[in-house]
Formats: structure tokens, sequence, C-alpha cells
């Protein structure tokens, strides 16, 4: 299997400002890597370059699995993670805009942030 490419500057530009608008401020990306099964059927594990930031109490990864294809999910701890519903997208402004908003209601939902619109 090929190598997965990592995060171009345009990608980090779209992740950056995705979270800049949510949060009226910069933040702080960092760039890892990731196992992840890409397959449910097989037991291989695949290396994924990784976006994470943390804020708000809330972590948050998108895994790019492929070209224009990421996963996403946000997490306060290892017994307490979230997923979007949705295995893939194709357009990662989408999906960071999804997870942010999923937290948000989240977070909305647990008494923690007044109403704000994402």
């Amino acid at each position: 299997m090929t190598a997965i490419a990592d995060f171009t500057d345009t990608e980090m530009w779209v992740a950056r400002s995705a979270l800049s608008e949510r949060y009226a401020k910069a933040i702080t990306v960092e760039l890892a890597d990731s196992e992840l099964r890409l397959d449910r059927e097989s037991p291989t594990l695949t290396t994924c370059p990784t976006l994470f930031w943390s804020e708000r109490g809330a972590n948050f990864v998108v895994f790019k699995v492929g070209q224009d294809r990421y996963r996403c999910q946000f997490f306060y701890g290892s017994n307490e993670q979230y997923g979007t519903g949705r295995e893939v997208y194709d357009d990662l402004g989408e999906c960071v805009t999804h997870v942010l908003q999923l937290q948000a209601d989240h977070e909305r939902a647990r008494g923690l942030e007044p109403d704000r619109k994402v």
C-alpha cells in the first residue's frame, strides 16, 4: 500500500481558518501520525497523517486516510470519545466544521457553553 501523503499547506490553511473562525483566535494545530484500520475487514494498521488540537477542555483529531479523504473525532479522555457518525469526508473544511459543530452542540448540552453559532 502506498503511504498517505502529509497534509499540504493548503489543507493546513483550511483547518486553521475553520478553527480561527470558530474560536476567534489562532489555535495551535499539531501534526502527528496515527495508526488506523482503514478496512474494517482487515487487521492491518495504516499510518495516517493527523491534525491534533485542544481547546476548551476538548481534544480533536482529523486523520488523513487518503487523497481528499478524512476522518475526525473529538474526545475529553480515553473513556469519552465522539465521532461525527460519518465514516469519511472528501472535503477537509466540511470535516473540520462538522466536528467543531458537534463538539459545540455537546458542550452546550452539557451546560458548558452559552449558545454560539459555529
